[in-house]
């Protein structure tokens, strides 16, 4: 037992390691040329989040083998040796806090701080900001936990009388619940209680976690959203960009059609953008500036999907066969994996509604398929349960980055392969650790069954829905409605429209 809970140590800190790697290969494979050489403490700061918030996402199944180290324990003490699970939970959400709320917000005021201003002066400034949001959030929680900061533990008293053993167990079934017969019947207090022998017991929840719990409200509230629009558009967009992929090489006369339109929108974006440089140099940075800006920007990622999608269809070079060659199996990849995406979605979907809406469950569903997956081999379970895990964080960026395109109060950050520069990094990984807290909570509570007895269980499922003022959006499921009724209407949306090439909006449209 103890080379067992040595190993899991070791795993733990390979795995560690490994996501550090693969995040720095993320961020110097992401990172606009501009940022070269440059950027150190928001590249560090991108690097630590990532890590923070994978990390995070494969604590659970960790969790779940950590819970097994001592399940089968042959000497007192052996899970004292197993790793401090709820420590560590809180620790690493508590830091998931403070770079959400303080270090990221201070790396973007720094980061998109007037580059004529001298290092000090955009230190000052950004450090003036992230101070006033440390009083506010600070007061908020200060208020928030003395007044409210209390844990309501709903407890049934159950008394009952005693009987003798009987002679002959051979009468009894596992149906019947009581001992004796006749006069000396038993009653089991269990199951014939009434509501008066029910109480309250409270007790104050400790200040780290009332800071994870209000953070996973928050985060809540993101991922009912953006996870509901994104485990529906996470496999039906790559299913539809496959049906609406390009079917042949357009010819050299179209291509300088469609470039020569391409260029003059360039143009008109150029001297709007000169415009309102202008306005930001003289001090007109109102609300009408920043709405144009946004706008702006929306029309700029429009026109670079534009270009790209024109290099597709006119591939140019030595090697052009070999790109459009590339980009058909591009299209198949996309296909196959949105095919895959989809059953993982329906099974969520269709999990979320056994296991969660319905009362009493229809069935454990996904956590009976862990089980037996965990019986055919002993990691194989808690790797298809990560998997399901992370592909949930997956979703809710895809719903952030749908959504972003088509609501106007939603700043785009996208995430472009050599071309992101770090505000949009630091922005993505922001709303990765804000909504992983969320995640986390969602499958402790969805996958109860098999993450049982485990410190999350603990945190997320006893603590954080008891908690006063916070139980009853999870007594009555709101989030989990929020999200299946979203991922209803995205299914709608796309079976009415995505199919469909988009129309003229002033933007380039791909020659039939």
């Amino acid at each position: 037992m103890g080379d067992f809970n040595l190993a899991l140590v070791l795993v733990a800190i390979v795995v560690s390691v490994l996501v550090f790697i693969f995040n720095i290969y993320l961020l110097i494979n992401y990172q606009h040329p501009d940022d070269k050489n440059q950027a150190y403490f928001p590249k560090f700061v991108v690097v630590l989040g990532l890590t923070v918030a994978f990390l995070s996402i494969l604590m659970l199944p960790a969790d779940v083998a950590n819970r097994q180290a001592c399940k089968h324990a042959i000497y007192n003490g052996a899970c004292n040796l197993t790793l401090p699970m709820k420590d560590l939970w809180l620790a690493i959400y508590i830091v998931d806090a403070i770079l959400v709320f303080f270090v990221i917000p201070f790396a973007m005021f720094y980061y998109e701080g007037d580059q004529d201003k001298t290092v000090g002066k955009r230190m000052k400034s950004a450090l003036c900001w992230v101070i006033t949001t440390a009083i506010v959030v600070a007061l908020v929680l200060g208020i928030l936990y003395g007044l409210i900061g209390k844990v309501d533990f709903t407890i049934k008293h159950l008394s009952s009388e005693t009987t003798s053993f009987p002679n002959n167990w051979s009468s009894f079934t596992s149906g019947q619940q009581c001992i004796g017969n006749g006069v000396r019947q038993v009653e089991c207090s269990a199951f014939t209680s009434n509501s008066s022998s029910e109480t309250t017991w409270t007790q104050r929840a400790t200040f780290p976690e009332y800071v994870v719990a209000l953070a996973t409200i928050v985060g809540s509230v993101l991922f009912s959203i953006f996870g509901g629009v994104g485990i529906a558009c996470l496999p039906l967009g790559l299913i539809f960009s496959f049906i609406r992929r390009p079917k042949a090489v357009i010819t050299r006369s179209q291509y300088i059609k469609e470039a020569t339109e391409l260029g003059k929108k360039a143009r008109e974006l150029k001297k709007a953008a000169d415009a309102l440089h202008q306005e930001e140099r003289s001090g007109s940075k109102g609300r009408k500036w920043r709405k144009n800006t946004k706008a702006l920007e929306k029309e700029l990622l429009l026109l670079e999907e534009d270009v790209k999608a024109l290099e597709e269809m006119y591939p140019q070079g030595e090697k052009a066969e070999t790109t459009w060659a590339l980009t058909v199996l591009g299209y198949l990849a996309k296909f196959v994996l949105g095919i895959l995406g989809l059953v993982v979605s329906i099974a969520w979907i269709a999990h979320i509604v056994i296991y969660l809406l319905i009362d009493p469950p229809l069935s454990s569903f996904l956590n009976e398929v862990f089980i037996k997956l965990d019986d055919i081999w002993g990691l194989l379970g808690t790797a298809a349960f990560a998997f399901f895990c992370m592909y949930l964080l997956f979703a809710v960026i895809a719903g952030a980055m749908m959504l972003g395109l088509r609501l106007v109060f939603i700043t785009i950050h996208p995430m472009k392969w050599g071309a992101t520069l770090m505000n949009s990094f630091l922005f993505n990984v922001g709303l990765i650790l804000l909504c992983s807290i969320s995640v986390i909570q969602f499958c402790s509570t969805a996958f109860a069954y098999y993450a049982q007895a485990t410190a999350a269980q603990e945190i997320f499922g006893h603590t954080l829905q008891s908690l006063r003022g916070i139980k009853y959006l999870y007594k009555y499921n709101v989030f989990q409605i929020a999200f299946i009724v979203l991922a209803g209407l995205t299914f709608v949306y796309y079976a009415a429209f995505g199919w469909r090439r988009k129309k003229p909006s002033g933007r380039f449209q791909l020659s039939d």
